[in-house]
């Protein structure tokens, strides 16, 4: 098993989870648990193998995938009575699913040759659009497009995937500091309340 077949695995779960425990927060029934666990899980992957013409998905390819989340899915429901910070662990999930899809998704826009650019942007894509289409199903605005830093954190992990790369350093250790990169720019931006700037000159509403 490779680094990246790994990062798969993981990020698989750690959306499966962000989408499972996003659906509990809203008190929706199980099945609806079960498709935000699904959505979020391989909605960035979808969109990127449909953007560069891998069809058919590759969840739809390799059973493992669905396994992969229909366990998860049972665990977490059966883990919900002990599980007393939704949020919270919301957050960790969705942050290192963030980071393992990053360069996933980086190293797939590699495989069909495409310039770094936009293997960033297909790592981004790849990382963010799960929990983008998971919000929008749980009808809020997503993260990305909010003040927390979230694409940002991925274009930060990409860009020194690609400058790592430049230095000829070990491919799996690239990575690896790639994925905690995205990981460590998100947590660390959101504990220091470091958000991008906003154009608007009004206060929020609660």
């Amino acid at each position: 098993m490779t680094i990246l077949d790994l990062f798969d695995i993981l990020g698989t779960i750690a959306f499966a989870i962000s989408g499972a425990l996003a659906a509990m927060n809203k008190r929706l029934d199980i099945f609806g648990v079960l498709i935000l666990a699904f959505v979020t899980a391989v909605g960035g992957g979808t969109l990127r193998d449909v953007m560069i013409g891998y069809a058919p998905v590759a969840w739809m390819r390799n059973f493992t995938t669905i396994s992969i989340i229909l366990i998860t899915y049972v665990v977490t429901l059966f883990a919900n009575s002990h599980i007393h910070h939704l949020k919270k662990l919301l957050f960790y999930f969705d942050s290192f699913g963030l980071g393992a899809f990053t360069v996933t998704g980086i190293a797939q826009g590699l495989a069909y040759g495409l310039h770094p650019v936009l293997c960033i942007a297909l790592g981004t894509m790849t990382g963010a659009f799960g929990g983008v289409i998971r919000d929008i199903m749980l009808n809020e605005i997503p993260v990305v497009f909010r003040k927390e830093i979230y694409a940002t954190a991925c274009i930060a992990g990409g860009s020194l995937y690609f400058l790592l790369r430049f230095l000829n350093i070990e491919t799996h250790l690239t990575e690896v500091i790639a994925a905690l990169t995205v990981v460590v720019v998100r947590v660390v931006s959101f504990r220091f309340k470091l958000y991008l700037p906003k154009i608007y000159d009004y206060k929020e509403t609660e």
